[in-house]
């Protein structure tokens, strides 16, 4: 927080103009408020003077990687969204004018519901008949995802469609790299090698790529908002959105259903989720291992960056938080590791 009671990463005056003259029926003031568990974007909930309620989206304050954080991409991916059957929220407005805030950011109509993060907010929220209905339509909304046009919607152009799971090891691996040498630089360097070499063994290995489709890049129960009845009412976080091969999305999705929130009595287990998904779409998931063993590494680079960040002081965090970030990087390049083996 800022002296003045601000959250880090808002420049109040010029962007409370900025959106008086950009986004119909906002009242001045407006109440900026950071939300809780993002460790990469920020996202602020604003609430204007009538009580009306906004979202902004902006980068990290510091240590970015060169090609992340794109929010043009993300305001573009959810306005061709908007129509479909996949639920996002309105795209509002979108700023790249670096002088209003430092970083682009893009404003999003606020969605009512549940964002469950942790096993006790869920088993508050939901019971067990509501949390069997949220896993299925969680499912269900990633195989409409899936289904999406990708050329009547406006998204051919997003990304090349072929190759996904190559590019995409290139990518992070190339991110990986980057956090490392920052680490260096930064004093905080923690060698990692077996990430290096589960990424040689996926190398080794890629599927033949399942057709092509947009992919979300971080599906999971936290980043959608969920209505009382368990329907998904959004999905969010939409920064590692592309093109490529769904199974991804699947590998992602499924790595993440093992969290505690999603252990709670009432959920479906994952691999009923997994058949509710091949039913539903029609793919074969002959190759899920790879797609775990692919979610589980890619997760582990992403871990590396956001490391980084906090032990450098550019998102605040305890030791303690920077032990367990740390931790995390090796955690997950081991269980990489044992689902290629499975």
């Amino acid at each position: 927080m800022t002296a003045a009671g601000i959250p880090q990463g808002i420049n109040t005056p010029v962007v409370t103009q900025w959106l008086l003259d950009h986004v119909p029926d906002l009242a001045a003031p407006f109440a900026f408020q950071l939300v809780a568990g993002g460790r990469s974007n920020l996202t602020f909930q604003v609430t204007d003077a009538a009580g009306r309620r906004v979202v902004l989206r902006r980068p990290p304050i510091s240590h970015v990687l060169s090609t992340a954080h794109d929010m043009g991409r993300e305001y573009r991916i959810i306005s061709a969204l908007r129509d479909t059957p996949v639920p996002v929220p309105a795209a509002l407005a979108y700023c790249d004018d670096e002088s209003v805030n430092e970083r682009p950011f893009y404003v999003m109509d606020f969605v009512d519901g549940y964002v469950l993060r942790d096993a006790a907010q869920t088993r508050g929220a939901l019971d067990e008949a509501t949390r069997r209905a949220a896993g299925q339509d969680l499912v269900d909304v990633l195989v409409a995802l899936h289904q999406v046009d990708i050329d009547a919607v406006g998204l051919g152009g997003l990304a090349r469609r072929d190759g996904y799971i190559e590019r995409q090891l290139r990518r992070w691996h190339g991110q990986f790299q980057q956090s490392a040498q920052q680490a260096r630089e930064a004093g905080v360097y923690e060698p990692v090698p077996l990430v290096d070499e589960v990424h040689q063994q996926l190398a080794a290995c890629v599927p033949a790529q399942h057709g092509a489709a947009i992919v979300h890049g971080d599906y999971r129960l936290d980043n959608t908002v969920l209505s009382a009845a368990g329907r998904v009412a959004a999905v969010l976080d939409w920064e590692l959105c592309t093109l490529g091969d769904p199974l991804a999305d699947v590998g992602t999705f499924l790595m993440y259903w093992a969290r505690p929130a999603t252990k709670l009595p009432g959920f479906p287990a994952a691999a009923e989720l997994a058949a509710r998904y091949a039913a539903g779409s029609g793919r074969d998931l002959s190759d899920l291992p790879f797609y775990l063993a692919f979610a589980h590494w890619k997760l582990a680079c992403i871990m590396a960056g956001v490391y980084v960040r906090y032990a450098a002081h550019a998102m605040g965090a305890s030791p303690a938080d920077v032990a367990e970030l740390g931790a995390s990087v090796q955690d997950n390049a081991r269980a990489a590791r044992e689902a290629l083996r499975s």
